[in-house]
C-alpha cells in the first residue's frame, strides 16, 4: 500500500531552476603558457625546445615531442624577445604568444598567398608560440621577414603579427612588430594609420644579439593593439 503526499517536496535536480543563481564572474586563464605551447614552438628555423616551460611540468609528464627536422631556411636568422608588463608595470609570467610571418623573401607559408615567383622554404612555416618565463620573458627564433604587399598596390614593412594570450584577457590582442631600421616603415600603410606618437610602441630595437620588443597590456605605455 502507498501513501501519496498532501505537498510532495519540489524536484531538487540539476534541472530545478531553483538551483539557478547568477553566474559568478571569472576571468581567463592563467593556463595558456602551461597547455598550449610545445617543445620548439618558438624555434621557427632549428630544432630546439624554445617555447615550452619544462618546469611548470613534473619530469615525468613532460613529454612533449620537439618540433620534426626542418630543411634549408632562407635569409638572416634573427632573435626577437621581450617582455609581457601589466598596467601596473610588473611583468607577466603567464602569458603565451603567437608569431605568424612571411618568409625572407615576403611569402607566407599559406595556400591564400599564391605568389609563385616568391620561393618557399620547406623548412619555414611562419608560425610560432611561446610561453613568457617567471620574469615575463618571452623569445622567438626565425628570420627576418621580407616586405609583403598591403592595401592596393601598396607595400608593407617587413613586420611579424603578435597575438598576445593571458590571464583576463578574453579575447586575443593583436599588434605588430617592425624592425626600427627598416626604410620601408615610412611608407608603411599600417604605420600610417597609428598615431605618429604611438607608432614607436609596434617598432622593436637592436639590442646586443636579439631585437627587443615589449608588450604592455595597458596603462601610459600602452602597445598599440589592432581590431581584427
Amino acid at each position: 500500500m502507498t501513501t501519496e503526499l498532501a505537498n510532495p517536496a519540489p524536484r531538487q535536480d540539476n534541472q530545478d531552476p531553483a538551483l539557478f543563481g547568477q553566474t559568478p564572474s571569472q576571468t581567463v586563464g592563467p593556463f595558456f603558457h602551461y597547455g598550449l605551447p610545445w617543445k620548439g614552438g618558438a624555434d621557427l628555423v632549428g630544432q630546439s625546445d624554445m617555447g615550452a616551460r619544462p618546469e611548470l611540468f613534473p619530469e615525468e609528464h613532460y613529454v612533449l615531442n620537439l618540433s620534426p627536422p626542418r630543411g634549408a631556411v632562407a635569409g638572416k636568422t634573427i632573435a626577437v624577445e621581450g617582455v609581457v608588463y601589466d598596467a601596473e608595470g610588473k611583468p607577466v609570467p603567464d602569458a603565451m604568444i603567437e608569431i605568424w610571418q612571411a618568409n625572407a623573401a615576403g611569402r607566407y607559408a599559406s595556400p591564400d598567398d599564391d605568389r609563385s615567383n616568391l620561393p618557399l622554404d620547406e623548412g619555414f612555416i611562419g608560425f610560432g608560440r611561446a610561453a613568457t618565463d617567471e620574469n615575463g620573458l618571452y623569445r622567438f627564433k626565425t628570420v627576418r621577414p621580407g616586405s609583403v604587399p598591403g592595401p592596393g598596390n601598396s607595400a608593407q614593412a617587413p613586420h611579424i603579427a603578435v597575438s598576445v594570450f593571458g590571464r583576463g584577457v578574453i579575447k586575443r590582442l593583436v599588434t605588430r612588430i617592425y624592425f626600427e631600421d627598416a626604410v620601408e616603415n615610412a611608407s608603411d600603410p599600417i604605420l600610417a594609420l597609428v598615431p605618429a606618437e604611438r607608432r614607436d610602441t609596434l617598432v622593436a630595437r637592436k639590442i646586443d644579439d636579439a631585437w627587443r620588443f615589449d608588450i604592455v597590456l595597458q596603462g601610459a605605455r600602452e602597445t598599440v593593439f589592432f581590431d581584427v
